[in-house]
């Protein structure tokens, strides 16, 4: 957990590469075409829109896009930051080193880093493979704190190793990490550049992020951001075996193996993360494997199907969205074609078209005269935020945050969605959509949704006597503690 929680403060430090080129767009049929009720689709998206967590979703039958939709404002040009979705990616360049001859699953870890190994390396860690790694068995106990040393490597290579590798099943990101560090070592470039002319090129991805460490190398396990529609597409690469277009891009023999339950990780038959786990893949009940992320970004496989399903979120409950696609969406996949259902699929797309996260608006009438135009100066604090104001004028209003000595200025629709740039809390400098309005006689609220990630700000302004001001905000998800205040401040004399 404190590794994750490291991970979620510095991903927005350290630099990312971003793709360029124009993206290929999937074909897309009418659902009843692919053997799918256009009602039934409907059904799910409706009841996954009363959550308002979902921000996108992309659902394939028999290669054909059949469903999509993003919340806005999330959108469907945007990237979404994948969390520990990014572990498949990594697998996958895994498999094409295998297929080219760069390194074997059975090499040693420490064959590739005999300069770091530590001077006596304990006979468990020498047994490390990469299988092991794959499979979330190498032999640890905990995760690595490692994220505040520049010597990742070395210091995953330094951590104990109680158990044989491949006997214990532990969910380790930092040994997803370890995987694009081999990769970065036999081949020479990160493993962003190395999967570029074998899968974002040849799928036709559109712009993508890909955090790196302070040793250069990609995050292996995290870090990782593209649309969903390419997390889709990712999915049906495996659905195929490997086959894009013809062409057998990927081994079917790294697909099976990557997919298959390659160790235990429970028995309970209601949980999604009980079902087995693959090579940085997790299996599902109903016959399917995944990657997923924090909050729940997901790229489900279901063979049986013969589809996909591409959903991004901001929620806690990931089992739920899982049981969503269960109790909802997976019922709808019908064995042949059905009739045309116009009436259905107008409705549906018409549902789709209009998703939103609901913004904030005006509620009741404002308290300007104890908010609006003063400048409000806090005393110093754990969230190194300085002050705060707002200004209104016939544009509307803007909101105005001093934090870590730099000024964010964000403009707050009135029922819309406005969009700008800032950085707030643990989350740095990224695009944000800004709403809010007078919510109570003496507070103003805002919410900030950061839509290329899972992260959705709100922030509660209330006028209090004696020209001070009380700040609350809150995110709607997190790997600690996602209230942050409240703090008070005095208007500035």
């Amino acid at each position: 957990m404190m590794f994750r929680t490291a991970c979620l403060i510095a991903a927005w430090c350290v630099g990312a590469a971003a793709l360029a080129g124009e993206p290929t767009n999937l074909p897309r049929s009418a659902p009843e075409a692919q053997g799918v009720s256009s009602s039934a689709l409907l059904s799910f998206v409706e009841a996954a829109d009363a959550t308002q967590t979902m921000h996108s979703l992309v659902v394939l039958r028999h290669g054909q896009v059949v469903a999509e939709g993003w919340w806005s404002p999330y959108a469907a040009e945007s990237p979404h930051s994948l969390y520990s979705l990014t572990k498949s990616f990594t697998s996958t360049a895994i498999g094409f080193a295998v297929a080219e001859g760069k390194l074997s699953i059975d090499d040693p870890v420490l064959s590739f880093f005999p300069e770091l190994a530590p001077k006596e390396p304990s006979e468990n860690l020498k047994q490390m493979r990469v299988r092991d790694l794959l499979s979330m068995n190498a032999g640890q106990t905990g995760e690595v704190d490692f994220w505040h040393t520049d010597e990742v490597t070395k210091a995953f290579l330094s951590h104990p190793v109680p158990f044989k590798p491949g006997t214990h099943f532990m969910y380790n990101t930092p040994a997803s990490y370890m995987l694009s560090a081999i990769l970065q070592k036999v081949n020479g470039v990160t493993t962003e550049e190395y999967l570029t002319p074998r899968l974002f090129e040849p799928l036709g991805f559109g712009e993508i992020h890909w955090e790196k460490s302070k040793e250069g190398v990609s995050q292996g396990g995290f870090g990782l951001s593209v649309r969903t529609e390419d997390i889709a597409k990712l999915g049906q690469l495996y659905l195929q075996k490997g086959n894009w277009n013809g062409s057998q891009v990927l081994p079917a023999a790294w697909v099976q193996a990557a997919s298959l339950r390659q160790t235990s990780n429970g028995s309970n038959p209601n949980s999604d993360w009980e079902q087995g786990y693959g090579y940085q893949f997790w299996r599902c009940r109903h016959d399917g494997f995944r990657g997923d992320g924090a909050f729940g970004q997901f790229c489900v496989v279901l063979p049986k199907q013969d589809a996909v399903i591409a959903i991004t979120s901001g929620v806690g409950d990931m089992q739920g969205v899982l049981n969503l696609v269960w109790d909802e969406l997976l019922p709808a996949f019908e064995k042949d074609a059905l009739p045309e259902d116009a009436a259905a699929h107008d409705a549906l797309q018409k549902k789709l078209a209009g998703l939103t996260l609901i913004p904030l608006k005006n509620s009741v009438e404002g308290a300007e005269e104890k908010i609006a135009g003063k400048t409000f100066e806090f005393p110093e604090n754990d969230q190194k935020l300085e002050s705060a104001a707002l200004e209104t004028d016939d544009a509307g209003t803007t909101l105005i945050l001093k934090l870590r000595g730099e000024e964010q200025r964000v403009a707050i629709g009135n029922g819309e969605w406005k969009k700008g740039r800032m950085t707030y809390g643990v989350v740095g400098e990224q695009p944000v959509a800004a709403s809010g309005g007078w919510t109570a006689a003496d507070t103003f609220t805002a919410k900030l949704c950061f839509y290329e990630t899972p992260f959705i700000a709100t922030l509660k302004l209330t006028g209090q006597e004696g020209d001070r001001l009380m700040l609350e905000s809150k995110f709607n998800v997190g790997f600690g503690p996602t209230a942050l205040g409240p703090i008070e401040g005095m208007a500035k004399k």
